[in-house]
């Protein structure tokens, strides 16, 4: 599923083209396009949707829909679990999807 998620920004780096920041999704964190924001400031809120930010959101709206994301688990389905991914990069492992693309992409076959 491809959801429309709010999300906080964190910075913006003015020096990119095209002008991209930092979002903070509940405890996630990607790199959006801000392009079509151009006023934005850090601390806003907005609704990002496949990487692009597309519209501002109050606060409060923001933080009911992220809450109601993660009760119906829709934040894991969209990002994943950021703990099980960050314990997975320490171990220096990935999960079985993830290592038959890999093998995939060297040539050889996943076992």
């Amino acid at each position: 599923m491809c959801l429309a998620v709010p999300g906080k920004v964190v910075s913006i780096d003015h020096r990119a083209d095209p002008l991209t920041g930092l979002i903070d999704f509940g405890g996630v964190r990607k790199q959006a396009c801000l392009e079509y924001l151009h006023d934005l400031r850090v601390g806003e809120y907005v609704i990002v949707h496949v990487g692009f930010a597309l519209q501002r959101l109050d606060e409060e709206s923001a933080r009911a829909s992220l809450e109601l994301f993660e009760q119906l688990g829709l934040l894991e389905e969209e990002f994943g679990d950021p703990w099980a991914q960050a314990a997975q990069q320490a171990e220096g492992t990935q999960p079985t999807a993830a290592r038959a693309v890999a093998a995939e992409e060297s040539g050889s076959e996943a076992r």
